[in-house]
């Protein structure tokens, strides 16, 4: 299947991370999606325009180089209110989707198991509901490809009592799962097993150090779940068993990873998920050092992880992906990390896992 071709259009304000960094970023959530982006497009403005998001010498711009390129759609840098969508989907003769519509996609496709995908489709709901027109556009003008997928493909002409429906339905049967959830984690707190979690930044190398600890302290030696490079690799949480070096056994999640306006829709949606990992004993917050912007996104997981109510008390900070520094000696501002590792070659591993024993056992 050929890949979309897409066109980015981006507004720098000058209040987000990095104007590079999340241009870069978007283009790494358009390459997981599955397109090819053939053009970016930037506007340097205070605030997005009010009404089409860019201004009208730029729109004009964008719709000269859709002529030119014949691109198969335009991802806008962040999410477009229903009056931006509507009023560019008049003037651009193409497909047009925002932040949201693709990390929602990406969602889509990764999630493998029921609650996963009842939590990406009530997201999806949410969002597309207040962008429903009379004749259904923001919904039946997709077709296919990038943005359709889960449950905008098969619900193309829902009306929106119909939507609201789908919605509670969805809802009650979360609801369900949160409680089994509850009941599941009770039932280890009487247990007495403690419970780790891995969080951080997506592709700070979660999965791959999930998998790691699996190598070196699950029973089964081998990888437990599968891992890459692609953002947002993993959605549906794994859980396993290990044994620390003395023998003491506790449980291991591998979780979603954060990233910079995680559309609020999915905060939401996944937000019984992400309690689950906040609650554990112990929450190791992954980062990946060699990134030039980890400081940054560092504060992005902390930032979340505050939100979700998480005890600083109970959080070892990781420093991941050490091998790809020329010299880990000289780094002054690490001294006090006590986790220094790489998940890919297990360099400082069997050190992390003393760590964990000596964190969990206070």
């Amino acid at each position: 299947m050929d890949k979309e071709r897409a066109i980015i259009v981006a507004v720098q304000t000058g209040n987000k991370i990095d104007a590079g960094s999340a241009l870069e970023e978007l283009i790494g959530l358009a390459e997981a999606a599955g397109a090819e982006v053939v053009a970016t497009l930037i506007q340097n403005r205070v605030r997005p325009q009010g009404a089409t998001y860019i201004g009208k010498g730029k729109l004009e711009e964008l719709d000269h180089l859709i002529e030119e390129l014949e691109p198969d759609l335009v991802i806008f840098d962040n999410e477009l209110s229903p009056v931006q969508l509507r009023n560019l989907e008049e003037v651009l003769p193409i497909k047009i989707i925002d932040r949201t519509m693709l990390i929602l996609d990406i969602f889509a496709q990764r999630a493998l198991s029921s609650e996963g995908k009842l939590q990406v489709e009530l997201a999806r709901l949410k969002y597309q509901l207040p962008r429903l027109t009379g004749k259904g556009r923001a919904l039946s003008r997709l077709g296919a490809g990038i943005g359709t997928r889960g449950a905008g493909e098969q619900k193309l002409e829902m009306d929106r009592r119909y939507i609201r429906n789908r919605i509670k339905d969805i809802s009650l049967q979360l609801e369900k799962a949160d409680k089994t959830r509850q009941l599941q984690y009770k039932r280890r707190q009487r247990s007495g097993i403690k419970t780790v979690s891995i969080v951080g930044y997506t592709n700070a190398g979660k999965s791959t150090l999930f998998n790691r600890l699996c190598n070196r302290a699950h029973f089964s030696g081998a990888n437990q779940v599968e891992a890459d490079s692609r953002m947002f690799q993993t959605l549906d949480t794994t859980t396993r068993k290990i044994k620390l070096p003395s023998g003491m056994e506790v449980l291991i999640t591998d979780t979603v990873g954060f990233i910079q306006q995680l559309p609020h829709h999915l905060v939401a949606a996944f937000r019984s998920t992400l309690q689950e990992a906040t609650n554990a004993d112990l929450i190791l917050h992954v980062v990946d050092r060699s990134d030039p912007l980890y400081m940054d996104k560092l504060a992005v997981g902390v930032e979340v992880l505050e939100e979700l109510g998480a005890n600083r008390e109970d959080m070892i900070l990781v420093f991941n992906k050490m091998d790809n520094l020329d010299d880990t000696n000289d780094l002054e501002d690490d001294r006090e990390i006590p986790a220094k590792v790489s998940a890919r070659t297990g360099q400082g591993v069997n050190k992390l896992l003393e760590v964990i024993e000596h964190k969990i056992s206070m």
